[in-house]
């Protein structure tokens, strides 16, 4: 749900260096401006032989940074753009970019900005293959990792030279959705590990049949891409295939009883805690351990039965006849099924009774010992796949209206009042 993601108020500052995928930071900052945020951009001179400055200022609607509109009448510097931003992400990092910014050096109006720059550097390296994978630019890369800069990984795909190999700049989605986790930094959800499942499970009728639900696992999106934005170490264990989230850990599954097995295993890991690795300002260089709380987001929508006969093949209706009886066996309750010590627990409960919604969701928590529950009164089918939604969240203290929003909105509002629960 990236395309929900509203970061009014936010200022982003991107620097462009020389490579041709310079033309796929034009659509980067569309997306920027898109979600609201403020963009301003610094280029290289070897970047503008590739996109012009009146490009950028275009879309950005700001005057673009370079050798020949540096002002210091006016923030228009690489001091003032630095004090400025509160991110900065270089895309596309050039080899030669990435590999002078590793030994300090400033000799252009990019890397002066960068050097000072005190927040997170995000690079979107992009080059040929073997100057991406030369030993020098691998050990630039490992050290800046150390430092407060952060990397987009490059693709490995057809590149510009025609050779096919790793050194594609990432999608302009793709740091769009890194970027998040820098923007929106929270301090309880950060390195935290959280465990989400999505989508309407399905269960095997023969090879071409199933049963399942509505259920669209925009939600679950939605989630996903709020914690990550929080900084949340997420899985998400789905059974649709992700549309619009960021680069976080995804197991498809089909059925009720491989949710269960695969969500059993996200939560033993997540019992572990998280092993960070050592950075410039550590005082150790062994990675640390960090433990806190896991939280399980239960937002699939689980068949209660399944069929009590799976076929294999394709069942024929000249074999079946007039009428068709499928048996049908209840399916494991997964949250009751679940090992759930030690972790917290948020689980949706969709209704249609509006006047009795409010003790189911009370009853739910009681009989499956969950933390809170995220009540949605539905109409009809027709409530399914919007982009949408009003819920209540329901905790043994209060119940609390969220009103209807979009549905990233909603996820990132459940996720403050959840760090007020005791």
């Amino acid at each position: 749900m990236l395309e929900q993601v509203r970061l009014d108020g936010k200022k982003v500052l991107i620097g462009v260096s020389g490579s041709i995928a310079a033309y796929k930071t034009c659509d980067l900052v569309r997306l920027f401006v898109k979600a609201g945020a403020d963009v301003r951009v610094v280029m290289t001179e070897a970047a503008k032989r590739f996109v012009s400055p009146l490009t950028f200022e275009a879309l950005s609607g700001r005057p673009v940074l370079h050798e020949a509109s540096e002002s210091w009448a006016d923030d228009n510097n690489h001091i003032g753009l630095g004090e400025w931003a509160d991110l900065f992400i270089v895309a596309p990092a050039s080899a030669n970019t990435i590999n002078k910014m590793s030994a300090g050096i400033a000799d252009n109006l990019l890397l002066q900005t960068a050097l000072a720059f005190p927040g997170t550097i995000l690079l979107a390296p992009a080059a040929n293959t073997r100057m991406i994978e030369h030993p020098i630019t691998v050990a630039n890369m490992k050290r800046l990792t150390l430092h407060r800069i952060d990397t987009v990984e490059p693709q490995t795909k057809m590149l510009a030279c025609n050779t096919v190999g790793k050194g594609a700049m990432a999608e302009p989605e793709t740091i769009f959705a890194t970027s998040l986790k820098h923007l929106f930094e929270d301090d309880y959800w950060k390195q935290r590990r959280v465990v989400v499942t999505g989508g309407g499970t399905m269960e095997k009728i023969d090879e071409v049949r199933y049963l399942s639900n509505f259920s669209s696992g925009k939600m679950a999106e939605a989630l996903v891409t709020a914690l990550y934005a929080y900084g949340a170490d997420v899985c998400y264990v789905t059974t649709k295939t992700p549309r619009s989230i960021p680069p976080v850990h995804v197991i498809g599954v089909e059925s009720a009883r491989e949710m269960l097995e695969y969500v059993q295993d996200a939560l033993r890991a997540a019992k572990k805690g998280l092993l960070i690795k050592p950075s410039f300002h550590s005082e150790s260089d062994q990675p640390r351990l960090v433990q806190k709380t896991p939280w399980l987001f239960m937002a699939a929508a689980v068949s209660d039965y399944r069929p009590a006969y799976p076929q294999s093949g394709k069942l024929k209706k000249e074999a079946l006849g007039e009428t068709w009886r499928l048996d049908l066996v209840k399916n494991p309750d997964i949250l009751k099924s679940l090992d759930r010590s030690g972790v917290r627990t948020l689980a949706f409960k969709a209704e249609m009774d509006e006047t009795a919604a409010l003790d189911a969701a009370w009853k739910l928590m009681e009989e499956k010992k969950v933390d809170a529950v995220a009540l949605n009164i539905l109409k009809n089918s027709g409530s399914f796949g919007s982009d949408t939604n009003a819920v209540t969240l329901v905790t043994e203290e209060e119940s609390v209206e969220i009103p209807r929003a979009q549905k990233t909105e909603i996820a990132f509002s459940l996720l403050e009042a959840l760090k007020n629960i005791p």
